[in-house]
């Protein structure tokens, strides 16, 4: 098993991967994830997201397949009602800047002047032509609550279609298994969830997976203080301050792990008690909830595959 440890799109990634030519799939993996991470960031002035932005209001823009593909998914997802998920959330997540140096609590007024600007119906798609349109002058796309698990879904097809025997993927947060894990009888990646109270790397649970996506989103990632407060980074774009919930942490298991990124945040705007329910009841996930009381649950499809 051959692993390569990465730092970009501001977190330490880890890819594994078991081929005879695991070296020169490991450095086309990097590639790709730095191609991505240049193409689709929402911090970066030459970015083709950041082309749309400087063109909102004024002319549709083309772009590649793989971002257009990814920007109809965030739409779709974005117009769910009641769901937490908007990708229209770009001059939001800019007036706080959360988990960036220059973090800021903007003033009400200028919250009340970027509400209407986060609006994903004022995106315009056209699937002929790969061209994307935001209706408004200020508005701005941001990928960041879907991308890694889209880029993961990408390179774990990738190693696939290179016939590998197995492979990790960590995206900081975002775990994606194939095949089965090396040196494990039940052939089972052991897979760790973030206690949301302790430093990274302390495990909450673990949880065996194959062959599957493990997604966590949790408040205590980025964070910043304000006149005794602290505030993070999962915005409640109906109001434009972050989102009052119970949860601590919101875990996802699926099959791909786009879907994973989608369920957390559409999820992360309910109680934790709402979120379990929704995923019990929704085929093809399962979950994981940690409420800011130190409470721990999780879906009923997992409780064979947990361990502490």
């Amino acid at each position: 098993m051959k692993e390569k440890v990465l730092h970009l799109m501001g977190t330490v990634i880890i890819l594994s991967i078991q081929h005879p030519n695991a070296d020169e799939l490991l450095n086309v993996a990097q590639g790709r994830l730095r191609d991505f991470e240049h193409r689709f960031s929402a911090n970066s002035k030459d970015s083709d997201l950041a082309r749309i932005s400087r063109q909102a209001g004024i002319a549709p823009v083309k772009v590649d397949e793989d971002l257009f593909e990814l920007i109809a998914i965030g739409k779709e997802q974005s117009l769910i009602p009641g769901s937490a998920l908007n990708i229209a959330i770009g001059p939001l997540i800019q007036a706080w800047r959360v988990g960036f140096s220059d973090a800021r609590y903007p003033s009400p007024q200028t919250i009340q002047e970027v509400l209407p600007l986060v609006d994903p119906a004022a995106i315009e798609l056209n699937a002929a032509d790969h061209t994307v349109y935001l209706a408004h002058p200020g508005m701005a796309l941001d990928l960041g609550a879907l991308a890694k698990g889209y880029f993961a879904d990408k390179i774990i097809a990738d190693f696939k279609e290179a016939g590998a025997e197995s492979a990790f993927i960590d995206l900081g947060g975002n775990v994606l298994t194939f095949g089965p894990a090396p040196q494990r009888a039940e052939g089972a990646w052991h897979v760790g969830i973030q206690n949301p109270f302790l430093k990274r790397g302390n495990y909450a649970m673990v949880v065996k997976s194959r062959d599957e996506s493990i997604v966590t989103s949790g408040i205590y990632e980025r964070t910043f203080e304000w006149e005794g407060q602290t505030y993070h980074h999962i915005f409640d774009w109906q109001t434009g301050y972050p989102i009052q919930t119970d949860l601590a942490s919101l875990t996802i298991v699926s099959k791909k792990s786009v879907d994973g990124e989608i369920w957390t945040t559409r999820l992360f705007g309910k109680t934790a008690e709402e979120a379990l329910k929704e995923i019990n009841r929704t085929a093809g996930i399962e979950g994981i909830v940690i409420t800011k009381n130190k409470e721990m649950a999780f879906s009923e499809g997992l409780k064979p595959r947990i361990s502490y």
